[in-house]
């Protein structure tokens, strides 16, 4: 640690630090534009700049604090301590003088502008700049920037604080942004004028300090102090990323990041921040019933006593299956109503998925997200993270830039770091060669297997495969087993037991026919028998409610309070920011008053005792927030995952093909559409 002063006040701060950060952990508020935290240093702007005192003398200049650290400074002199001046009247003299620049070629944009009200260089050059300017001279115009269906451009506000540069290369990992010029000709441009592919790129929208870079789909739609923000949790992958819902009345108008540095730390995926307007589109919003080959709106009383008549009959031949949006609520009043009807014929994987009956740490990602930052050895299986968890997959390229060595076993696809391709089948598990070495000689080896690997008809014996090689791996304190899901309900489900019971049927069985009665919590993403009555309990008009036979209209993630558990099995309580749509209801009342109306009703009639129930039946579900971490490796049995078995040579390939349309909310946005459709055309540019 080293001693500093700060304003007069002393100091003891690590010499890894910035003078930028010293000054913060004394208390001190630095003005700055091109540094963040999370990026390198760009020293651009130079609005951070500071007197710093040696022997109690100033130096000539002032400094820019973001580029020099503690370690920097001289020696102590004359027994007095190095001081940095964050007040005094040269410091403010000259970020008066860095203001006036930055703002010469500014537009006076600010009544017009997305980025009003939630704007660095509003507020900083209100706190830090003059009252006026000596530059009297025209302007310079910049032309506009094609960026793709996201990201707005006005790039005559630009001040070229490069953070979107740096962003797109350091943690995209998608060079795609640079700057053309210098000095008053300076713009920053994607290269050949083409759109940003990186499924991360709208972060770029949260990091710019100026209203260069806003969103495309929320232009001119609203103000920040109209809406009202709520803290959820996101759905379009089992990441669990932490955002904020921000709504105006029933329409919810933007997704933004919040800071969780074990999950996502302040950044997510496009998907997560631009399917919001697929709540509004294609919704279900009232009940149906289909007479005569046709649906036809009903009311609640017909359709509950429709479908509780479809349920009444043999309980070995009644169903029910979980999609991946379903919420642990609605999963567990599933759960219990089908038990207390007889029927063992529950799961919560219709993708076949060969995971669950074991040990919890069999199906989590138990080294945990933030455990990436420590690994030096990462093997993928059957995954590629870069669409199926765009964020976690930017912690594995810094992982790899930090010197992590990373291998695959499936498809040689771009995930924006290099690898050593080990293979494409999963028979190459036995065929490390070299990388077995590297993995042997980690500390900290990671071992990913996805859902491509799991889901087909060797999973089983895969599974079997990687714990065997992950138990070889693991150490005190570091499990090297990880799963990576997909499906945002898929580790509730399991947790909840929602599996067949003795002699049950599982989704794959169910679903080629021959129930009865099948109640579908929002599966669209399989292929549904043509045969027997489908219930669709659901939010959109997607595959699942085409072939339903009755509709009971369910609420979104964002109309409802809900528990999810993502990837690593963190609990995380995601809250409702608008209601649902017309006639829908949440999820599990609708369970409740079907089980009422077939004379099983559930023991709970408000979402606490609810919630009550699943904490005592499931006790991982109390622990929210908390990741069950690596901890308990030792115990970790790769004898107890799926089965032993050859393993085929056909290519592991992902469960996703299309990055922007995994889901019914997705699906149903035209933002999202759009972006498939550029991602498909990859031709198009700024003159169409």
């Amino acid at each position: 640690m080293s001693k500093i002063l700060v304003d007069g006040v002393e100091v003891d701060v690590p010499p890894e630090l910035t003078l930028l950060q010293a000054c913060e952990a004394a208390g001190a508020e630095i003005p700055r534009f091109c540094y963040h935290e999370r990026l390198s240093i760009a020293g651009n702007c130079r609005m951070c700049l500071i007197e710093v005192k040696v022997g109690g003398k100033s130096g000539p200049k002032p400094v820019a604090s973001c580029a020099q650290q503690v370690k920097d400074l001289p020696p102590p002199r004359d027994n007095l301590l190095n001081e940095l001046v964050t007040k005094s009247p040269a410091v403010k003299k000259a970020r008066q003088g860095v203001m006036e620049f930055l703002l010469i070629n500014h537009p006076l944009d600010c009544p017009i502008c997305d980025q009003g009200g939630e704007c660095d260089l509003q507020d900083q050059s209100m706190a830090y700049g003059r009252g006026g300017t000596r530059f009297d001279l025209n302007k310079r115009a910049v032309e506009e920037k094609f960026m793709g269906p996201l990201v707005k451009t006005v790039m005559t506000r630009c001040i070229q604080c490069t953070r979107c540069v740096r962003f797109a290369t350091e943690v995209a990992g998608v060079p795609e942004l640079g700057a053309t010029g210098r000095g008053e000709d300076m713009e920053i441009t994607t290269y050949l004028e083409a759109s940003l592919s990186s499924e991360l790129s709208a972060n770029v929208i949260d990091l710019c300090p100026v209203g260069a870079l806003t969103s495309k789909p929320y232009a001119f739609n609203a103000r920040p102090w109209e809406l009202s923000k709520t803290e959820s949790i996101d759905v379009m992958d089992a990441l669990g990323s932490n955002i904020r819902v921000d709504a105006r009345g029933d329409a919810v108008l933007r997704v933004l990041p919040r800071v969780n540095e074990d999950i996502n730390e302040e950044w997510i995926s496009d998907k997560a921040r631009y399917a919001e307007d697929g709540l509004s589109r294609q919704r279900l919003d009232r009940p149906y019933i289909r007479e005569n080959g046709k649906l036809r709106a009903a009311s609640w009383g017909e359709a509950l006593a429709a479908a509780a008549k479809a349920l009444s009959g043999d309980a070995k031949r009644i169903g029910a299956i979980a999609g991946d949006l379903a919420c642990a609520e609605s999963m567990k009043a599933t759960l219990d109503l089908f038990r207390a009807l007889g029927s063992p014929n529950t799961d919560c994987r219709p993708d076949g998925t060969k995971l669950g009956g074991g040990p919890r740490q069999g199906y989590l990602f138990n080294a945990t997200i933030a455990g990436i930052d420590e690994a030096d050895a990462i093997l993928l299986i059957g995954t590629n993270p870069r669409i199926e968890a765009p964020v976690l997959n930017a912690r594995i390229r810094r992982a790899w830039l930090r010197g992590a060595e990373i291998g695959v076993i499936g498809e040689a696809a771009d995930l924006t770091y290099r690898y050593a391709h080990i293979g494409a089948g999963s028979d190459a598990l036995g065929k490390l060669g070299g990388f077995g070495d590297v993995l042997k000689r980690a500390q900290r080896p990671m071992v990913i297997v996805g859902q491509g690997a799991l889901t087909r008809a060797d999973g089983a014996a895969i599974l079997r495969a990687v714990g065997k090689l992950a138990a070889g791996l693991c150490k005190e304190g570091w499990n090297a087993f990880n799963v990576l899901h997909t499906a945002a309900a898929r580790v509730a489900g399991l947790d909840l037991g929602f599996l067949p019971g003795a002699g049950g049927k599982d989704a794959s069985d169910m679903l080629k026919g021959g129930m009865d009665a099948l109640v579908l919590l929002g599966v669209d993403e399989a292929t549904l028998p043509r045969a027997g009555t489908v219930i669709y309990l659901g939010t959109h008009g997607d595959a699942g409610a085409h072939r339903a036979d009755i509709i009971l209209p369910g609420a979104a993630y964002t109309e409802k309070d809900a528990i999810w558990v993502n990837t690593e099995g963190r609990v995380q309580l995601g809250r409702r920011a608008t209601f649902p749509k017309g006639e829908a209801k949440e999820d599990w009342t609708i369970l409740r008053a079907l089980s009422g109306v077939m004379g099983k009703t559930l023991l709970y009639d408000t979402l606490e005792a609810l919630r009550a129930k699943l904490i005592a039946d499931h006790t991982s579900f109390g622990n929210v927030g908390y990741a069950p971490s690596a901890s308990d490796a030792a115990s970790f049995d790769p004898a107890q995952l799926g089965v032993e078995g050859k393993l085929a040579a056909e290519p592991l390939r992902s469960p996703i093909a299309d990055f922007y349309l995994t889901n019914p909310i997705a699906r149903a946005s035209r933002t999202m559409a759009e972006c498939s459709r550029l991602r498909a055309t990859p031709e198009r540019v700024a003159a169409e």
